[in-house]
């Protein structure tokens, strides 16, 4: 296979996917759900002798019916990509029927971010252009509205649920703007960062600026348990760089470091937005964890993707450059999984891939091993475990859409 310049498909072989690790309601962390009740006594006693690897493998082994693969999408009963949803009413696709909520969305940020100097007032803007998927002010508003009908059958957002869509995006975008400059990105979403175009420390301010606007709209709502909940996204996001700046020689310890990596970094702002809506419509505490559940395991499986993309998608297709992970020394999902069949990748890893030739030749590793499919197969769990838990909820056209995009999570190609 080749390196570079070539455009890799995902893999659809068939085949057992990979078991999620063990995933509990914990809010801080990614400690896992319990295994079904046959498996909990034949696990518990070696779970501490087996690699992570292999505990997958075996969970997976002894219930092999319980997923089928085909082209990578869920066989849930509770998954429907038909154009009605399981209440009977019909929906166009989730990010159609979550747009519906968030008319106006990016020029009510910019409403926030009223500046004065014109420079700084540019590289605030600079990424709320209308031009990103919307990705997390979708769930947040399908979430609001799933949650309003389950309780009393309202078919309205509030303004306050409203507000915390666009708050989870300025906190993203904000992370965004910080992450190119510790990573030195020169590309995002198919332009030049903000870094490139106007300096580090200027980026870094930027970044700043937009927190401190979110954190101002949060203060609005009023409402302390929503203030508490994300808030603690930001310090889960400061707590995540720095478990990315660090690594694991243990290989069971590694993978772990890598889940906890990704829930900070990613599912938490997913997970917690998704609960401070549901606080905000309901006052039932099941249905707000079913909300955290469903925004932590769609959250993790988003990034699992994600880092599956960083080795089957071209460039052009991502918006920014591939193996951009390996270059900055991070060791992935798929790079993890590829190590068990190629141990030679261990010393790599732990020399974060620094010496000349350690990028390339990871990179034909991981293509020549199953690292991909382990990875997706993986995310699928996740998958499957957010349908599981959003499925608990009355039937309605957002809960539904809900579950669609758990689906496209996982078939999305950039």
């Amino acid at each position: 296979m080749g390196v570079s310049g070539t455009c890799f498909v995902r893999s659809t072989a068939r085949g057992p996917p990979g078991r999620g690790p063990r995933d509990g309601a914990s809010r801080r962390g990614t400690k896992g759900w319990a295994p079904r009740a046959g498996l909990k006594n034949s696990v518990r006693g070696t779970r501490e002798k087996m690699s992570y690897f292999h505990l997958v493998k075996s969970l997976t082994s002894a219930c092999p019916k319980m997923y089928s693969i085909s082209r990578l999408r869920l066989t849930t009963s509770a998954t429907c990509c038909c154009s009605k949803t399981q209440s009977g009413e019909k929906y166009t696709d989730p990010f159609q029927l979550g747009r519906r909520y968030l008319k106006g969305l990016y020029e009510d940020i910019r409403k926030e971010l009223l500046i004065s100097p014109t420079e700084l007032k540019e590289m605030s803007e600079y990424y709320f252009d209308g031009k990103g998927k919307a990705f997390r002010p979708i769930i947040v508003v399908l979430m609001a509205r799933a949650c309003n009908i389950h309780y009393n059958n309202s078919r309205d957002v509030q303004a306050s649920q409203r507000a915390v869509a666009l708050i989870a995006e300025m906190i993203h975008t904000a992370s965004l703007v910080h992450d190119d400059v510790i990573d030195d990105a020169s590309s995002r979403r198919g332009k030049h960062t903000v870094n490139k175009i106007w300096g580090e420390k200027k980026a870094v301010l930027a970044g700043d600026l937009i927190l401190s606007a979110a954190s101002i709209a949060l203060a609005r709502i009023g409402n302390t348990t929503v203030i508490s909940i994300l808030t603690q996204v930001i310090e889960d996001l400061v707590r995540g760089e720095f478990l990315q700046l660090g690594s694991k020689e243990n290989e069971n310890e590694r993978f772990a470091h890598y889940l906890e990596k990704t829930f900070k970094k990613t599912a938490s702002l997913i997970a917690n937005s998704c609960k401070a809506v549901s606080v905000l419509g309901c006052p039932d505490p099941m249905v707000h964890e079913i909300a955290y559940q469903y925004g932590k395991n769609v959250g993790i499986a988003f990034q699992l993707i994600d880092d599956v993309l960083d080795f089957t998608s071209c460039s052009d297709q991502l918006g920014k450059p591939t193996s951009a992970d390996l270059k900055l020394g991070l060791a992935t999902g798929p790079v993890l999984f590829a190590c068990q069949q190629f141990p030679e990748m261990n010393a790599m890893i732990m020399r974060r891939f620094s010496l000349p030739g350690d990028v390339d030749r990871a990179r034909q590793y991981v293509l020549q091993s199953d690292g991909v499919q382990q990875t997706t197969y993986l995310a699928q769990r996740y998958c499957q475990e957010a349908v599981r838990e959003i499925s608990k909820l009355r039937p309605s056209p957002e809960r539904d859409a809900l579950i669609h995009l758990s689906e496209i999570v996982l078939t999305r190609d950039k």
